[in-house]
């Protein structure tokens, strides 16, 4: 277990190598080294990092590192990945101080996880037999809940926005022309996970929905900003995008998706494409009169997708149609058939031969339309390689409903600023002011999330055990700080 610290006057330089098993970063610029930017490094100094890079770590974490200074314009940070605690100068203890987790990878870390080490969360969880929730969010309350039920449930987790959730997020105010507002939205987002994931100390995917054709001038804003964020960061901004042509044909599909693929590749980011169509309606897309077949996805398109994409990168995932269906409808007008991704595991395994996975399960398969779906199928899904469930529609009753109950229950307090059973002159700034609804929404979305965590077989997955009650939470007259 060796530990180097050197510093130098002025700019700062901390070399940290962590040899121990499980306690390091592998999504770095250097492999098994957690380093620690304090300051950018100058060109001075370029040539005396270097060799004493080479000195304590091999000359190929020297070329590593020298290739991670490269300067840019006028400034020169250092293209070595922190975390955005360190970055920002928040706090962070307990979890969020972790470099990975004693059940997971080491790669997979606290926070925002990208490239290999978001491949390594995928590929526990297809190993482990889990699927991990992926939850449209259109506010930062939204977000906390899910970071917060994560926790709870010791479990990673993946936090998306669609593209109208991502103009909400920026605000209806602001004009979305070109996808100003969607773009802006998104990264507003993307950046609030990214502040708030390592607080909550859990590994997020960072993704977003649905981008049919017309859309995909909002994925190029959100990919030139990962690519910026690159360039600084060693890491992209989001870990994924999903790029939905499934009503285009499957020529163009594959092509347009090759493309980006490629794009993405270059800065570690994965792809989810989608083959066969999503009944129902969500966000603007309505699918609810679409022909039965097209619900359904043929063994030899999978392959087709597979056989296009594998020897791009092997960061993709794919989103097959198996009679899902967005919304929540009554039982009896949803028929999932899992067995189709079954049958297309088999499938490509046999005609990729000799080169098959052992488990028989080449694609890592995505599950649209979870919300209102029977824990029998889901399950069933799980053990074709569904790696990742949608759960949008469940979540939105769960918020409304809680401010629905908060809102009957507290009915006589809420009828104006002044006046309630207690009195004529008695306030009720407590009960309207808008954190205890919203907290009510968290609360109750919280314990929806706990189900979706239980069906997706995604509990105790991290081994932090059960967190610990939050510490001054309340106000001032019930004994907390200041808020």
């Amino acid at each position: 277990d060796t530990h180097l610290n050197s510093s130098f006057e002025g700019d700062k330089l901390i070399i940290i190598n962590r040899c121990q098993e499980g306690s390091h970063r592998l999504h770095r610029s250097l492999p098994q080294v957690d380093r620690r930017r304090e300051t950018p490094i100058t060109s001075k100094m370029k040539f005396s990092a270097a060799l004493f890079a080479s000195i304590v770590l091999g000359s190929g974490a020297a070329d590593a590192f020298t290739a991670g200074v490269r300067r840019t314009a006028k400034v020169s940070p250092v293209s070595l990945k922190e975390t955005i605690s360190e970055e920002l100068g928040t706090p962070c203890e307990d979890e969020c101080a972790m470099d990975s987790f004693p059940n997971m990878p080491a790669s997979v870390h606290p926070g925002v996880v990208t490239g290999q080490a978001m491949l390594d969360l995928l590929d526990h969880a297809k190993e482990n037999g889990y699927a991990i929730p992926a939850v449209n969010c259109v506010s930062s309350s939204g977000i906390n809940a899910c970071l917060e039920a994560a926790r709870k449930n010791d479990a990673p987790i993946i936090i998306q926005f669609s593209s109208g959730g991502s103009q909400f997020y920026g605000g209806k105010g602001l004009s979305n022309k070109n996808y100003a507002a969607a773009i802006a939205g998104a990264i507003s987002g993307a950046f609030h996970v990214r502040t708030m994931a390592e607080q909550y100390g859990v590994p997020v995917i960072l993704h977003t929905d649905h981008c049919a054709k017309k859309l995909l001038p909002w994925v190029d804003g959100l990919l030139a900003a990962s690519e910026r964020y690159h360039a600084k960061h060693g890491e992209p901004l989001f870990s994924s995008h999903m790029i939905d042509l499934s009503e285009e044909p499957i020529e163009e599909n594959i092509d347009i998706c090759k493309d980006y693929l490629t794009r993405f590749a270059k800065i570690g980011m994965l792809l989810e494409m989608e083959l066969g169509i999503t009944g129902g309606e969500e966000d603007g897309v309505n699918n609810e009169d679409v022909a039965i077949e097209d619900l359904y996805s043929k063994p030899e398109e999978i392959f087709q997708v597979y056989d296009a994409l594998t020897p791009i990168s092997n960061m993709f995932t794919v989103a097959a149609a198996f009679g899902n269906v967005h919304g929540v409808y009554s039982p009896g007008n949803v028929k999932l058939e899992p067995k189709i991704l079954s049958r297309a595991q088999a499938y490509i395994s046999e005609k990729l031969g000799n080169s098959a996975p052992a488990d028989g399960k080449p694609v890592n398969f995505v599950f649209h339309g979870g919300s209102g779906s029977d824990v029998t199928d889901i399950q069933e899904a799980i053990g074709y390689g569904v790696i990742k469930m949608n759960i949008d529609t469940d979540t939105q009753w769960s918020y409304w409903n809680g401010i629905n109950q908060y809102s009957k229950k507290n009915y006589d307090y809420l009828q104006g600023q002044i006046g309630n059973p207690e009195g004529p002159e008695k306030p009720n700034k407590k009960y309207y002011d808008p954190r205890e609804a919203l907290r009510a929404a968290e609360t109750n979305t919280v314990n929806r999330l706990d189900q979706c965590f239980a069906d997706l077989k995604c509990t105790n997955i991290l081994g932090l055990g059960a967190a610990e009650e939050a510490d001054n939470v309340l106000g001032p007259r019930r004994g907390g700080l200041p808020v």
